[in-house]
């Protein structure tokens, strides 16, 4: 009997990059997404509704928050205080442009379990859900008893900060397959364009099933629009992506960039 896939609460405060996660989350076995929070106080009341006390004894409401730190009515520490001080029991991957080493350790001391850097590409976000996955079936024991070894924890802790190779092993299947696509960029990319910044690229284009234009590019990976419109022409040049232009709104019609396989 397969185990039930991971509760994903995704908290971010743009529609479209929290779109572009819970579809990440989509993409990965054994994990469903159960709801979306833009603000702190909507992911509080989703995630503790009972009040600041989890009720002993009951399911939380998720498995694994996708928490976003710059919230429009507080910082995703705040809820973390919150989770931890509830006794809640939901892990928590930060997903996060704050690279600041006092938000980074507090993030650390209040159980974070995973944090993940913006911008990145889903080969990055599937590498961080697998090792997720691994760490929490290498705590589970056998006998039932809830009763671990030390063994068993350092076997868990070395899923979750190892690779995506370790966590499918852990997991007991092969490693999932990175559905990214190939960037099909010849070796030597045009000044100013590097390699990961365009997988990123092509990974948000592919992901979306309608064509995406410079301002929805800058949503999702948070480089600049002016960036963003290089490597999309840049796509467009190399053939992997074909332009539509979207019309229906005053002005100058905006133009989107379709995945071409």
């Amino acid at each position: 009997m397969s185990s039930p896939d991971l509760r994903v609460l995704v908290v971010e405060d743009d529609p479209l990059t929290a779109s572009l996660h819970g579809e990440y989350v989509r993409r990965v076995p054994g994990f469903a997404v159960v709801g979306t929070a833009h603000t702190r106080r909507d992911a509080v009341a989703f995630l503790l509704p009972d009040g600041p006390r989890a009720r002993p004894g009951t399911q939380p409401p998720a498995d694994l928050v996708l928490m976003d730190m710059n919230l429009p009515d507080g910082h995703g520490l705040a809820i973390c205080r919150m989770l931890r001080a509830a006794g809640a029991g939901i892990d928590v991957l930060a997903i996060t442009a704050a690279t600041e080493l006092p938000v980074v350790r507090e993030a650390i001391a209040l159980g974070v379990v995973q944090y993940l850097i913006k911008p990145f590409g889903f080969a990055a976000f599937e590498e961080k859900l697998h090792a997720y996955a691994a760490f929490r079936a290498a705590l589970i024991t056998g006998d039932g008893d809830g009763i671990t070894t030390q063994d068993a924890v350092d076997a868990a802790l070395t899923r979750l900060r190892g690779t995506n190779a370790a966590a499918g092993s852990a997991a007991g299947d092969a490693p999932a397959p990175s559905s990214a696509p190939p960037s099909s960029a010849p070796s030597t990319l045009p000044k100013g364009l590097s390699e990961g910044t365009l997988s990123q690229v092509a990974e948000l284009l592919a992901a979306s099933a309608e064509p995406l234009s410079a301002a929805e590019v800058h949503a999702g990976t948070g480089i600049s629009r002016v960036t963003a419109r290089r490597y999309l022409e840049y796509l467009a040049t190399v053939g992997r992506v074909e332009k539509e232009p979207r019309y229906g709104t005053p002005g100058r019609p905006e133009m989107g960039y379709r995945w071409h396989p």
